[in-house]
């Protein structure tokens, strides 16, 4: 398979299906950002501390690559295979969570992020996710979304921030709590 076609030079691309878009357009920016998120969470599942979290962070990186698939499959059409999305997958996320937040000590604050590079790279990873789920929420806005893409995604950022915390913790790293000026 070649790498390039030379069609996107015109600044725009092709949807599954074949419609083509400018690459400026918000469908495009919207699954833009959840490979962007992709890519973010390939580093962070290559943090020595995430070892253990291999196969979930694999298994997430998957369903955003189904998410990318979906939103870069133009509308209606039913001719092109793409893989589902299931609200199990929101479930797997929310246990996950559950489980992270049996571990932790309760939280009393704000949390500001940092404090040791895996952590920071964890939010960053969480801020790009709320970044996909406001553009696919733009998105939806204009044409209909398949509804449990952005519940998904905004359970990810959850997941994102509970993993956050919880290699914190691994790292005996402490949280620092944002204190407002008055």
């Amino acid at each position: 398979m070649k790498i390039y076609t030379k069609t996107g030079d015109d600044g725009t691309t092709a949807l599954f299906g074949g419609q083509r878009l400018p690459k400026s357009d918000l469908r495009i920016d919207a699954y833009g950002t959840v490979d962007e998120l992709n890519s973010f969470l390939g580093l962070l599942r290559d943090q020595p501390v995430n070892a253990s979290r291999h196969e979930i962070l694999v298994e997430i990186q998957d369903r955003l690559f189904t998410i990318g698939a979906i939103l870069a499959t133009e509308p209606g059409n039913k001719k092109v295979k793409i893989p589902s999305l299931y609200i199990e997958d929101i479930h797997r996320l929310e246990t996950e969570i559950d489980k992270m937040d049996a571990a932790l000590p309760p939280m009393k604050f704000f949390v500001l992020p940092g404090g040791h590079p895996s952590v920071s790279l964890g939010h960053v990873t969480r801020t790009v996710c709320r970044r996909a789920e406001r553009l696919v929420v733009a998105l939806n806005a204009h044409t209909a979304v398949e509804p449990l893409i952005i519940h998904y995604l905004n359970r990810l950022s959850d997941y994102f921030f509970m993993l956050c915390r919880m290699m914190a913790h691994e790292l005996k790293i402490n949280e620092t709590p944002w204190r407002a000026r008055m």
